[in-house]
């Protein structure tokens, strides 16, 4: 039998959030190994999108850390910071893209920031992905003149312009009829596939929890801690909690999602 274990690429250690006295969650204890699709999960006001912020170096934790292949990202330098931040892209809820500007030039601007490629070279690059996520022939459209689904996915072709390592996702289905949300779920699995990057998102969409998560945390709003920890699927067998097994119980084979 093989030794090999997964490489964990982020992990929680004792982490606790608050916005001023206010306590959302205390002492998170979660791992998440190379190529996982982590979900975070849980009721209404939990804490979720919070969590989220607090991964991509938005809000400083209170308490206990958030190490990033071992390393924390606030007791880094800010040399070292920016160098873990170019390993994470980043996705919101409405795409988050300039109205002003094309979606050629929205994927354009983290290449042209961060990169000495050429004007040609970025051209080049720009198509790459945009064809990645199924825009292709797309560059010169502005947002207002393409879907929402639309809008995610150059938004998801912007977060994959510097080909990161880590893909954060806030709530990347919502708005989204059941058959984009499914197709949007088949592309972050094949994009996960195909560059080996890990995706952590939250999600209270539960096809889309039971259709692509591997790992996941379950955060709970009255206790203000998590519950769980582990698969969607183990979670919903296993988990010793009544409100876990209720609230991912109603997505098990397709079922009616939760309230968010």
């Amino acid at each position: 039998m093989s030794q090999l274990r997964q490489e964990v690429v982020i992990e929680a250690c004792g982490l606790t959030m608050k916005y001023g006295s206010n306590l959302i969650q205390s002492n998170l204890h979660f791992q998440i190994s190379k190529g996982d699709v982590f979900v975070i999960m849980g009721g209404s006001g939990c804490g979720k999108s919070t969590l989220l912020k607090h991964m991509i170096g938005l809000y400083e934790p209170a308490e206990g850390e958030i190490l990033f292949s071992g390393q924390s990202y606030f007791s880094a330098t800010a040399k070292q910071q920016l160098a873990m931040r170019k390993r994470w892209g980043v996705t919101y809820q409405g795409g988050a893209l300039f109205s002003d500007k094309t979606l050629a030039e929205n994927v354009a601007l983290p290449l042209e920031q961060y990169t000495t490629l050429t004007s040609k070279d970025i051209r080049d690059m720009v198509h790459y992905k945009l064809a990645l996520v199924g825009l292709a022939g797309f560059e010169a459209f502005y947002p207002s003149q393409i879907s929402g689904g639309m809008c995610k996915r150059a938004g998801l072709a912007r977060a994959i312009a510097l080909d990161p390592d880590i893909l954060f996702f806030d709530e990347p289905s919502a708005g989204l009829d059941p058959l984009s949300a499914r197709r949007l779920d088949d592309l972050i699995l094949q994009l996960r596939d195909s560059t080996g990057a890990t995706v952590v998102i939250v999600t209270h969409e539960l096809a889309s929890i039971f259709a692509i998560g591997s790992n996941g945390v379950y955060l709970d709003a009255s206790t203000r801690t998590q519950l769980d920890t582990g698969s969607p699927e183990y979670m919903l067998n296993h988990s010793k909690h009544d409100v876990v097994r209720e609230f991912l119980s109603r997505g098990a084979g397709g079922g009616e999602y939760a309230d968010e």
